[in-house]
């Protein structure tokens, strides 16, 4: 942590982290999903995780040993003192009413901390406090955004995963997104650059998905396309699932199809249509090449792309494509959702 005015609040700052980190989850809540103010309901959105609580501190403030307060965080929850109680009572707070200067404070001290385990901790509790609508806007006005989007090229992975989960719930105010597309250079560049299957690539990708539930931004990912297609052949179940999720958000949109179809893709994505690929990835690549045969591309405009040397339309739209042999044997697959996504494929 930093010198000056700051240290004398460190008790006060371990106990806020104490209440705030066993808020919530890191990321998955979506208050402006289930408010409607994200349309089509063929986007993705993300996963749904109730928020956690924590365990309710003793009658006199004081948490008791063991509880999910005095553990949450990884830090010792410190008891008031009677004057820390007078000036705001933090041990008291409910993470969704935290007061402005308690928020001012995590940011300060995250701007002062030298320690990568305190980066991580005060970077997950401002995490979790923004799954809160109210503590999304403070933090924005506060520029908090500029200050947790400075830790995207801090030089330990963890500090790195966590200040993209603190971005990605921040990331379900629209407000906030007006922000933060600056950094979708960055974000692709931690995907394209971080070990597959990583917790940064995960992280990383949940913030993308947030950001192109609207058509708003998504030009901003163009040149994502055939990065996130090449994710599909090397990747667990897991990110597959994540980088369709962003895919099938842009294929929503009639505007981003040109730049799809256009994009390199690897040729084995097609393999993935088998009945041994996982259900949850299957159904959404099968979503994804649905929005792909509704775009109807003029004589012309074919021509030109079967003469692009390994783009997606030739990959998976045109007529040599594989990927009409491959449909008509997912028609018996067991599951019903992805037969009926399959037919609707094929007609």
């Amino acid at each position: 942590m930093g010198d000056g005015s700051i240290t004398p609040r460190l008790g006060n700052m371990k106990a806020l982290l104490g209440i705030v980190a066993g808020a919530g989850a890191s990321y998955g809540i979506y208050k402006l999903m289930s408010a409607g103010s994200f349309k089509r309901n063929k986007k993705s959105a993300p996963s749904d995780s109730p928020a956690v609580r924590s365990s309710s501190p003793a009658r006199d403030g004081t948490p008791q040993p063991g509880s999910l307060l005095a553990k949450v965080s990884g830090l010792d929850v410190v008891c008031p003192r009677p004057a820390d109680v007078a000036s705001g009572g933090i041990i008291h707070q409910s993470p969704g009413n935290l007061e402005p200067q308690h928020l001012k404070m995590l940011l300060s001290c995250l701007e002062n901390s030298s320690d990568p385990s305190d980066r991580c901790r005060i970077l997950l509790t401002l995490g979790n406090a923004a799954a809160f609508t109210v503590n999304q806007n403070l933090i924005r006005e506060f520029e908090g955004i500029r200050i947790i989007a400075g830790f995207l090229s801090d030089p330990e992975a963890e500090v790195r995963v966590q200040t993209l989960n603190a971005l990605n719930n921040l990331c379900m105010n629209i407000p906030n997104q007006d922000q933060l597309k600056v950094y979708v250079p960055q974000v692709l560049e931690l995907i394209e650059m971080s070990p597959v299957n990583s917790d940064l690539q995960l992280s990383a990708l949940r913030l993308l998905t947030n950001l192109s539930v609207t058509d708003k931004h998504q030009h901003l990912l163009k040149e994502s396309i055939t990065l996130l297609l090449s994710l599909l052949v090397v990747s667990t179940e897991t990110l597959q699932v994540q980088a369709l999720k962003v895919l099938v958000n842009l294929s929503s949109n009639p505007d981003m199809m040109d730049d799809i179809v256009q994009a390199q893709a690897p040729a084995s994505v097609v393999l993935l249509f088998d009945a041994r690929t996982a259900p949850a990835v299957l159904v959404r690549l099968l979503t994804f090449a649905g929005n792909l045969k509704a775009w109807r591309p003029s004589a012309q405009v074919a021509d030109e792309l079967r003469r692009k040397q390994d783009c997606l339309f030739r990959v998976m739209l045109d007529e040599s494509s594989q990927l009409h042999s491959k449909l008509v044997q997912l028609l018996s697959h067991p599951d019903g959702e992805i037969q009926a996504q399959v037919t609707r494929v094929l007609t």
